[in-house]
């Protein structure tokens, strides 16, 4: 594939490079097949020098990453090229040494925190230890500037919360751990994989903010992905797309904006909504689809009017409370509760989408899980086609389930590692004896094709699928038993803009 480059002016008193990749090609081994997932990238990252990298779900951007950090798979996954960080070689080194540059010289902040973060241990516990093993600091001191790192990625309670653990946060809050983690030994490299995907505006500013004030103090070369061309604009100095394994465009962010020639560049670009285009919309109305080989829109698709409002309400929520203890001290006593919702009341009639936004920890996927009973609340009523769903246990819970289907903010943390996809997608519909083995089957091949994904892919597991791959496979789970209700919490957030688009 043709690359289009634009080459920045020489600056001869520019440093040395952090880091140094040159044709940088990554394979995997599948059903006994080789494919090759990236191509012969090459790029350099300086001191205090921002690199984005962007393109679709499965271009490739994320396994670039990883084979920077060394964390491919050795039997499965081949890494040629060179990767030169601060003059070492490495590719050339062993595990034990790069286990111990990770983390010190190079730091990750991944794109699924719940994932990354060990639901055994408590944040604090997880953090203190990177201070303790990379900068040497005692147990008192570790503890210290943990909580000053919680507090400077605005952990409210941050002292109070060291000794909670990750499911105790919401996803915006675990993202803000993970960055805290990320910072806490300086490195020279900081790899960013989509670090805002889980965060609500008002907080993803900040969080950029940080990591760039962070960045001008310690000099620090960032290599940020994200599919957020917004970001890209305020945080990058020089940017390079990725499309299906290449390296298409890359140049400064300003002439990759005002100037990109490659049309996945383009239809990149258009693909951004913009409010002026919608101010005139008195409804939902669906996003155009861009063609990626010419860059232009397609008209989009006119909504059907669904909602029937002379029908009473398929789902009623009334008054719902749920809190939660705050333990502490060494017998675990309550020392306190969370008021996570409060009296939230609402109607939705079937053919109806009701969007419920916030900020993050304002409740919002809290009051989700509360309506599914995945927690329990404190009072309150949630009727379901007539039923209060708070009253049902046993048999008739697990039925209220069929029909209420939740997909969640993290696909990966939500589908089981140990099994594939298919096994994964027909669970349901063999749990509730909606068929046949062999029509599970057919059907869970079905839906992998309309949400955009091969047939063929049911044998493979969770792990071998980009983040926006396994939305994909979170909604076809979700839709396979054909569920009146669905509760999306937050499902495009960690998806390419034409992924979110089309989901």
């Amino acid at each position: 594939m043709t690359e289009t480059k634009f080459e920045p002016i020489p600056d001869p008193r520019a440093a040395a490079p952090v880091l140094t990749v040159e044709d940088l090609s990554v394979s995997f081994v599948t059903d006994g097949r080789r494919a090759t997932v990236v191509r012969n990238v090459s790029f350099e990252v300086r001191p205090g020098e921002t690199l984005a990298i962007v393109g679709e779900s499965g271009s490739g951007k994320s396994v670039t990453s990883l084979a920077i950090m060394g964390l491919l798979p050795p039997r499965v996954s081949r890494v040629e090229g060179r990767i030169d960080l601060t003059g070492r070689e490495l590719t050339a080194l062993s595990n034990k040494e790069m286990s111990a540059i990770r983390g010190r010289d190079m730091a990750m902040i991944f794109q699924e925190p719940m994932t990354s973060l060990n639901p055994v241990f408590t944040i604090g516990r997880q953090i203190s230890e990177s201070l303790v093993r990379h900068l040497g600091l005692g147990r008192a001191a570790a503890r210290a500037e943990t909580v000053r790192l919680l507090e400077k990625v605005r952990i409210p309670n941050a002292a109070a919360r060291f000794d909670e653990y990750p499911h105790q946060f919401s996803g915006g809050m675990r993202q803000r751990v993970m960055i805290a983690m990320a910072l806490a030994s300086k490195p020279k490299l900081l790899i960013a994989d989509d670090p805002t995907t889980a965060l609500d505006v008002t907080i993803q500013g900040q969080i950029l903010d940080l990591i760039k004030q962070l960045q001008a103090e310690e000099n620090m070369a960032v290599l940020f992905i994200t599919h957020d061309m917004g970001v890209v604009a305020e945080v990058a100095d020089r940017t390079m797309v990725m499309y299906r394994g290449d390296m298409v465009e890359t140049g400064t962010t300003r002439d990759v904006f005002h100037d990109g020639r490659h049309p996945y560049t383009r239809a990149l670009l258009s693909a951004v909504p913009r409010l002026g285009d919608m101010g005139d919309t008195d409804g939902p109305e669906r996003f155009a689809i861009v063609d990626t080989v010419s860059g232009e829109r397609m008209p989009a698709a006119p909504i059907a009017d669904t909602v029937d409002r002379a029908a009473p309400p398929i789902l009623s929520v009334h008054d719902l409370v749920t809190r939660f203890d705050v333990r502490g001290g060494v017998f675990g006593r309550r020392t306190g509760m969370i008021h996570a919702v409060e009296g939230v009341s609402f109607d939705l009639h079937q053919g109806e989408t009701l969007s419920l936004v916030g900020e993050s920890g304002c409740g919002k996927s809290t009051t989700g899980r509360s309506i599914m009973r995945l927690v329990e609340p404190v009072s309150g009523r949630v009727e379901l086609d007539g039923f209060d769903v708070l009253d049902l246990d046993g048999a008739d819970l697990r039925r209220m389930r069929r029909s209420i289907q939740m997909i969640f903010q993290d696909p990966f943390a939500s589908l089981n590692p140990r099994m594939t996809v298919g096994a994964s997608v027909a669970e349901p519909y063999t749990t509730h004896r909606l068929g046949t083995r062999a029509q599970a089957r057919d059907k869970v091949a079905d839906l992998l094709e309309r949400v955009g994904l091969a047939a063929d892919m049911m044998s493979r597991y969770p792990h071998e699928f980009s983040g926006g791959q396994r939305q994909r496979v979170a909604l076809a789970r979700a839709l396979i038993g054909n569920p009146s209700v669905l509760i999306l919490d937050d499902t495009t957030s960690s998806v390419d803009i034409e992924t979110e688009h089309e989901n």
